[in-house]
């Protein structure tokens, strides 16, 4: 196995591109090397892109922010123009593993592992978050939905990585949440997860909303039925009723050890009510 440290995102993409054999990037490495030491996987090119500027940065500007693929989640919490703008994502970026992990962990590392049940995800989604995708062609945007394939997979090509992650402006009266429900009170993975990002207009009345899932179909679910069902409400009892019932019925779970297809379908609509109550707060409702 070859390590290589670029400095540049020209020369990561040319190694990338080259080798012939198996290549991966390292951002934290918290999933790449775990299965590199239990055997899953031997690759014959590890590019770690750490050393290239910008990598580890988050950076704030008119539209938005942008955070490197490198960025560690640890240093999402602490940004404080970026909890205020977007609570929601970093909460969920926040749950990934431990305090250990967090300090290695990315958000581009866990869009790129492919789970279903992956936390940024979700919440990335739901703020309509895209990513910025080099290779040897140039660059180019993807919205983060549209990232994985399949589980365990993405629609990136040879030679492509992703760069960074963009997070739109904030609305003015906009608010996000994503939940989780797990089995053990921290460090587990989703069974079921729910996001929501809405805005409101002067007198509390939903304008815009975007409703995820995760944990219970392949790939991350954006459900547009149940942003349907809140937008032009005040989020009253009825709208949330027909919030759940279509997160519930746009899931395609499967049944295992952690979960029943059953629960899982109850209970995304559960943690989509509860996560569009905590997103209507933040906005400003009332």
């Amino acid at each position: 196995m070859r390590y290589e440290s670029p400095a540049t995102v020209k020369d990561a993409v040319a190694l990338l591109a080259k080798e012939k054999g198996k290549a991966f990037v390292l951002a934290g490495g918290t999933d790449l090397l775990v299965k590199m030491k239990a055997g899953m996987l031997e690759p014959d090119l590890v590019v770690d892109i750490k050393r290239i500027k910008g990598m580890r940065d988050i950076r704030k500007s008119a539209s938005g922010f942008s955070i490197g693929a490198g960025t560690p989640c640890a240093a999402l919490s602490e940004n404080a123009a970026l909890v205020k703008a977007w609570p929601g994502v970093v909460e969920a970026s926040s749950l990934i593993g431990s305090k250990q992990v967090q300090g290695r962990c990315t958000m581009a590392g866990n869009l790129c592992n492919a789970s279903p049940a992956a936390d940024s995800v979700p919440a990335l989604v739901a703020a309509g978050a895209k990513v910025v995708i080099a290779g040897p062609k140039g660059k180019r945007k993807l919205a983060v939905e549209d990232v994985p394939s399949g589980v365990g997979r993405t629609v990136l090509k040879k030679g492509e990585f992703i760069e960074s992650v963009e997070l739109p402006k904030k609305d003015a009266r906009g608010g996000d949440a994503y939940l989780r429900f797990i089995p053990r009170t921290e460090m587990d993975i989703a069974v079921v997860s729910a996001g929501v990002n809405l805005t409101l207009d002067a007198k509390g009345v939903i304008t815009k909303a975007r409703v995820t899932l995760g944990a219970v179909a392949p790939t991350v679910l954006l459900v547009g039925d149940a942003a349907k069902a809140i937008i032009g409400t005040k989020l009253d009892d009825a709208a949330k009723k027909k919030l759940a019932a279509a997160c519930s019925a746009a899931c395609k779970p499967i049944d295992d050890k952690r979960g029943t297809v059953e629960f899982r379908t109850e209970v995304a609509g559960v943690l989509a009510r509860r996560a569009a109550e905590i997103a209507y707060a933040r906005a400003g409702g009332k």
